[in-house]
């Protein structure tokens, strides 16, 4: 199984959390957040009106049968919807800032979620790349690990299916009927029809942007104990799945490969970084040793402020939402930091970010870094 069990949703709250979750604007920070203000989603739900019009935007909500109507559709595809904390949902996601709270999991009842290693790659990869994946997947499959990568084209199809009987997880960008790009839908059935896993944070429906691999790419670095890139080009989405995964304190590795092609420029760089180089999956079993993202987290999931002992305090006023917009700028920075330099209370502090967040003009970085949305 995936992780064990801290909360157990009645199908009414799981309506609740999939209204809030995909209510505008709420992203995974600011869901937590409404509901450690507010106790529970169906009071938070209620309040978001009152947020709407602090915020001067509205906020569209799904209506319950919407909800229910995707519950019921993710059904049909063999699928369920799984909330952060349940059963099912996967225990490293729990130690990366911005964690899905909920998400669509078909499959993968059987695998081992906790010893899971994530390969990534070029979509264009060269035949040596693509024999080098099949021969890492393959090693580490039967060394008892769980392969994660995104379903694309080239180094990530490759390593699905050289672990499709020892298992693999797929993470999709978008929904699961918009499983992209379609050519693996095939293989998309292939890794449920061996035991394996599908997963995605967004609704049925939902045609994956470019702006949603990289959300996709930090739940297979999430996902894993370490991120092995096969091949990347110095500016590619590979390259941005390792810099997640440090975010997110896995380990990372990467395949050498010659200077004279620009596919091998990435590994190279990462590897001229720090990353483990690697040339057999031994170097990979060994890098990870007793890696534990429980034992080993460096960021908390998100930032929230210190208890002030019952102390009472003053709600922002407008200045405060005009020094906070003054001190902030398109370069994250840390939320401890605006509260000493601006002298707010931590809980005024906390209330302008999810004002600002509910209305879609501030981005988190690792739950502790704040920055406006360049827009």
């Amino acid at each position: 199984m995936a992780g064990g069990a801290t909360i157990t949703l009645t199908p009414a709250q799981r309506v609740s959390w999939l209204r809030l979750t995909r209510a505008d604007n709420v992203g995974p920070i600011a869901f937590r957040q409404l509901l450690n203000r507010f106790g529970s989603a169906e009071a938070a739900l209620d309040a978001l009106p009152a947020f709407a019009k602090s915020t001067g935007k509205p906020l569209r909500v799904p209506t319950r049968s919407e909800a229910e109507d995707e519950i019921a559709g993710a059904a049909r595809y063999g699928a369920r919807v799984v909330a952060m904390g349940e059963d099912g949902y996967p225990a490293h996601l729990h130690h990366i800032g911005g964690a899905p709270p909920m998400l669509t999991m078909a499959g993968g009842e059987r695998l081992d979620w906790h010893r899971m290693i994530g390969i990534v790659g070029a979509r264009n990869a060269s035949t040596a790349g693509l024999k080098m994946t099949r021969l890492l997947a393959e090693d580490l499959g039967r060394q008892g690990y769980t392969i994660a990568s995104g379903l694309a084209r080239g180094i990530d199809a490759a390593a699905h299916r050289a672990s499709l009987e020892t298992g693999t997880v797929a993470v999709l960008a978008g929904g699961f009927d918009k499983i992209y790009p379609s050519e693996n839908i095939p293989l998309a059935h292939d890794i449920l029809d061996q035991g394996g896993a599908l997963l995605t944070e967004m609704p049925l429906g939902w045609e994956p942007r470019a702006r949603d691999f990289p959300r996709r790419n930090r739940l297979v670095s999430g996902l894993s104990l370490g991120i092995v890139v096969v091949e990347a080009a110095k500016r590619s989405g590979s390259l941005i799945t390792a810099r997640l995964a440090l975010e997110q304190n896995r380990e990372v590795f990467a395949v050498p490969g010659s200077p004279l092609d620009p596919r091998a420029e990435g590994g190279n760089h990462l590897i001229q970084q720090g990353a483990r180089l690697v040339t057999s999956a031994a170097d990979i079993v060994e890098g990870i040793g007793g890696a534990d993202p429980a034992r080993s987290m460096l960021f908390d999931p998100e930032w929230q402020p210190e208890p002030m002992d019952g102390q009472a305090e003053r709600p922002p006023g407008e200045d405060d939402r005009s020094l906070l917009l003054d001190a902030l700028s398109t370069t994250p920075v840390e939320v401890d930091e605006l509260v000493a330099q601006l002298g707010l209370a931590p809980s005024a502090m906390q209330m302008l970010l999810l004002e600002l967040d509910l209305a879609g003009r501030i981005e988190w970085s690792s739950g502790q870094l704040v920055a406006l949305r360049f827009e």
